[in-house]
Parts: structure tokens; C-alpha cells; sequence
């Protein structure tokens, strides 16, 4: 009888982490090892070596590697990633509300929502699944790690593409409010509609010439000085989308790292976070039909 693949390789989630996959092509390595150590420079080949002895490598039908089994493409590798060490981000999520669909958490400046790069244990989704004992729970849409407030999860992996599908339709209705600087030359409400690509910098976006592909509505809120609390309501969900339009109209929001773009970004600073808030939510549940709406309970202080 053929084998099917399991999922995650019937590798279950270790301290909220799920194993990490990567694909395996067609090649002439001498052993899957040797595939891994040229595919994941960063990990030696002793670090696998322990990973495979403590059984925490498998195939995507569920058997554990061993440093001797011989190459074989066009298959899946299941593996558990690890930090040798992660600083502690010192500031706590909220879960504001938990059903048996969704569960919504105030995050906190400065939190990745998911684990990348530097962040595994140290993100919102990890410690909600250490908390709430919910291997399952997946984000249904993301904010960046500097900025705070909501954030949707999915409970039931069955449920997942319809919450999601909220967003990618439109069907969602969210407002952010930021501190930018105040001018009153300026003209508001106003929308900004520009196209948005990827600059030069990878982890940067920019405007460019051509069909809009993102869309934001600006009002503001409160003015305070040389500085105003200002109300903005994404339509489309393009990475940066509201950084990239601030910065373009002259108001780039307070305690920016990237935009405007410095030469070396400074590191983060706890005491200065980006202005910058998911403030509240709503649509229609596409699995209860009810109306849901959400409100962060953090604030931004104008000074």
C-alpha cells in the first residue's frame, strides 16, 4: 500500500513552535545531511547531527532521518527550528475576546506576530499557544512588529480560509490611528492612492509610477502642537501600506526606523515606539453571521 504523507511529518508542535518544512529537489547530494548543510549554511552539520539523533527531523511520510539515509528528491522535510539564545521582549499581549472560532489579542509594540528571522519563542502566536493550549491557532492576517493593537486568530484549521478570505475580498472594515506631524496646509479627510512595490531595500517599500494598488483614508483626530493624532482606514493591506503613505504626504509617523530611510537603522528603542495603532476592527463573522467589532484598548498619548 503506498504511503501517505502526514501532516508536519507527524512531528507535533514542541513549546507552541509547529516543525518548519522545506522542499527537496532533485540533486546529487550524497545523504539528505549533506542537502541540509548546503541549504541552512547558518546550522552546522553537528547540529543536525544532533537533531537527527533526537528524532526531531522526519520526511513528510513521517520517518525520522538519519545522518546515513541516502539522498532522495522531490520530498518533504519536516525539521523543529531553534535559537541558541532570544532576549526576552518585555511587554505582554492581551487576549481581549475567545470563542471557539476566533481568539483577538492586543499586541504590544515591539512583538512579531509570527516567529521570523531573530523571533521564535518572542512572538504573539507562541505565547498565545503556550497560554491558551491551542496548537491550531493561526493568525488570519498580520501587523508589523513595531506597531500594536489587534490582531485576529482562527482557532479550528477548518475555519481558517473563511476568516481570511475576509481580507482578501475587502470585506473587513479596519481604522489605525497614528502621531504625525501636524500641517495645516494640508486638506482632510483625504484618500491616498499610489502604487506600492518593493525598494531597493528588501524590507522597505516605496511608491512608484503606475496603477494603484493600495488605498488609504486619512482624517484627523486631534492636533496638538506641531504634531496631530490622525485616523487611518486601510481599504487594501499592502506591507507598509500606512508608513509608506505618511511618509509620501510629508507626515511620516513618530519613532519611524525605516521611513523616512536613514542610512543605518537604529535599534529598536522601548522607549520609543512607532505611533502607530490598530485601533479597532469589524465585519461579519463568516461562520456565525454575526456582527463582530473590536476595540484596542491601547492608546497613543499626544503630547
Amino acid at each position: 500500500m503506498k504511503k501517505k504523507p502526514l501532516p508536519h511529518g507527524g512531528l507535533l508542535p514542541r513549546d507552541g513552535v509547529g516543525p518548519s518544512c522545506v522542499s527537496v529537489p532533485a540533486g546529487h547530494w550524497p545523504t539528505f545531511i549533506d542537502f541540509l548543510v548546503e541549504r541552512f549554511p547558518a546550522i552546522t552539520r553537528e547540529i543536525w547531527l544532533q537533531r537527527m539523533d533526537a528524532g526531531l527531523v522526519a520526511d513528510e511520510f513521517g520517518e525520522r532521518l538519519t545522518a546515513q539515509r541516502p539522498y532522495r528528491g522531490h520530498l518533504r522535510l519536516y525539521y523543529y527550528r531553534a535559537l541558541p539564545a532570544e532576549a526576552r521582549i518585555p511587554f505582554e499581549a492581551t487576549v481581549l475576546y475567545q470563542d471557539a472560532h476566533l481568539v483577538v489579542a492586543d499586541k504590544p509594540h515591539f512583538l512579531p506576530v509570527t516567529p521570523s528571522g531573530h523571533y521564535l519563542q518572542e512572538t504573539l502566536l507562541v505565547r498565545l499557544k503556550n497560554l491558551l493550549q491551542i496548537d491550531g491557532l493561526t493568525p488570519i492576517h498580520r501587523i508589523d512588529r513595531e506597531t500594536a493593537g489587534l490582531v485576529l486568530f482562527s482557532v479550528a484549521p477548518s475555519e481558517r480560509d473563511a476568516y481570511q478570505g475576509l481580507f482578501r475580498q475587502h470585506a473587513i472594515t479596519k481604522h489605525y490611528e497614528a502621531i504625525a506631524p501636524w500641517h495645516a496646509d494640508l486638506q482632510f479627510p483625504l484618500v491616498r492612492k499610489t502604487r506600492l512595490v518593493e525598494d531597493a531595500l528588501f524590507f522597505r517599500q516605496c511608491e512608484v509610477a503606475g496603477e494603484a494598488n493600495s488605498e488609504t483614508h486619512i482624517d484627523v483626530l486631534q492636533t496638538s502642537g506641531a504634531h496631530a493624532r490622525y485616523a487611518l482606514s486601510p481599504v487594501t493591506g499592502k506591507k507598509h501600506q500606512l508608513r509608506v503613505h505618511m511618509q509620501a504626504l510629508g507626515l511620516p509617523i513618530l519613532n519611524d526606523r525605516i521611513y523616512p530611510h536613514l542610512e543605518v537603522t537604529p535599534p529598536d528603542d522601548y522607549a520609543a515606539p512607532l505611533q502607530l495603532l490598530a485601533k479597532s476592527i469589524a465585519f461579519t463573522d463568516p461562520v456565525t453571521g454575526q456582527a463582530r467589532r473590536f476595540e484596542s484598548q491601547l492608546g497613543l498619548k499626544l503630547d
